[in-house]
């Protein structure tokens, strides 16, 4: 009775790597669609950058639906990993107006 209660343990891993091997395999065709990105807006919202067909969409996802954002021909330009974003002098001016608030010299 051990042998076998073995023995299905030993299937359902087998079939569990199975299954899960075959869907990897499924989702790199060429030409498949292709999530690059996801960003989380709130609870149930989000933003998706996707690409189908060689163009890149932006889209909206709602509980209630999807929304095109935009179109790309070729993939946005993305600032590279580690870099910080540039800051508007607006950005720069506030930052400085709030030291001096806190009574910290401004670099």
């Amino acid at each position: 009775m051990m042998l076998s209660l073995i023995l299905v343990l030993a299937l359902l891993f087998a079939l569990a790597w199975l299954l899960k091997r075959v869907q990897t395999l499924r989702g790199s065709r060429a030409g498949a669609l292709r999530v690059h990105a996801g960003l989380p807006l709130g609870a149930k919202e989000k933003v998706v950058w996707l690409e189908a067909g060689g163009k890149h969409f932006l889209l909206g996802v709602t509980p209630q639906g999807i929304s095109l954002i935009h179109t790309y021909a070729q993939a946005p330009l993305l600032p590279e990993a580690g870099s910080e974003p540039s800051m508007s002098p607006l950005a720069g001016a506030f930052a400085d107006r709030l030291k001096e608030a806190l009574g910290r010299k401004p670099q």
